[in-house]
């Protein structure tokens, strides 16, 4: 037995598939028959921290990161996005990255965005559970275990932080609240914070959002369009940045900020996405698990 990642042209997820050899007289492959692994996934949680320039902040809150799942019973990945980096970001990447294979890293050609960075990480995780993280350290990774907790126990689909006493200007704080109500009100969510960057979510429904410039601000709308249905908000903790200043910021945001929640509300009602059980290709067993079986010579 062995066991590798194939993306099934049958379906919309990437899988891990545990695979079977059936041989024949003379040796040779006839068939594999694949079942799907506890829930398709190589780790429970994949954190995704994109960052920009950030080499400072990078060995603390890996640190960090590593000290605040220590307790947890189940594996987990963290990947760092560089995102156009012109610092020392890549190296200290590099360098963690062979300390500690936990902590894997995407390199992206240019600066391409913060939604970007983030929608890169998502498609290179193989956590059933996605986690979204700040890479200056505002955000706090005590909070993680909490969160995947009360995805797990509440059977939700999302939960997202609400940042307790911010650390951050009067202006962002502002603009922030502002841009929260706009798009509440035209998405018609309730979303207390939809800023915080912490949040934990699956994996599943975060495969059919589609990648925008912005994307990031509208994540739990786009979980519901992507077939999510229940979202909670707990506290989480929010501390000033340590070192460096923000390369995602505000910005003049108004009108862009204005077609983003126009096109989102558009998706709201246009966009759907079919769930598929299975296919002649891809059959249940008697325990009800997918199985596909790939046929050769």
């Amino acid at each position: 037995m062995t066991s590798t990642r194939l993306a099934d042209k049958n379906e919309f997820w990437l899988k891990e598939i545990t695979l079977g050899f059936a041989l024949n007289k003379e040796g040779n492959v006839v068939s594999i028959m694949s079942t799907e692994k506890n829930g398709s996934w190589d780790f429970e949680l994949s954190i995704i921290i994109p960052v920009k320039d950030e080499e400072e902040n990078i060995a603390g809150l890996a640190k960090e990161v590593n000290e605040s799942m220590a307790s947890v019973d189940y594996l987990w990945e963290c990947i760092w996005v560089d995102d156009g980096s012109t610092d020392g970001t890549l190296s200290e990447l590099e360098k963690m990255n062979k300390q500690d294979s936990r902590h894997q890293f995407v390199l992206l050609s240019k600066n391409y965005g913060q939604s970007a960075a983030l929608y890169a990480g998502f498609n290179f995780a193989k956590g059933r559970l996605l986690s979204t993280l700040d890479g200056d350290g505002q955000n706090d990774p005590k909070d993680l275990p909490a969160l995947v907790a009360r995805l797990v126990e509440g059977n939700v689909d999302m939960v997202n932080g609400i940042r307790q006493k911010r650390k951050d200007s009067f202006i962002r704080k502002i603009s922030s609240r502002i841009g929260n109500g706009f798009r509440n009100w035209l998405t018609g969510e309730s979303i207390t914070d939809v800023g915080c960057s912490l949040r934990v979510f699956k994996h599943t429904y975060a495969e059919n959002i589609p990648s925008f410039k912005g994307m990031h601000r509208f994540l739990p709308t786009l979980i519901r369009i992507g077939g999510g249905s229940s979202i909670i908000e707990i506290p989480v903790n929010h501390r000033p940045r340590k070192y460096g200043e923000t390369k995602y910021g505000i910005g003049n945001r108004l009108w862009v900020g204005i077609m983003d929640t126009l096109a989102v509300r558009w998706m709201q009602s246009r966009m759907v996405f079919a769930n598929i059980e299975y296919t002649s290709s891809i059959q249940k067993d008697k325990k009800g698990n997918r199985q596909q079986l790939i046929r050769f010579g």
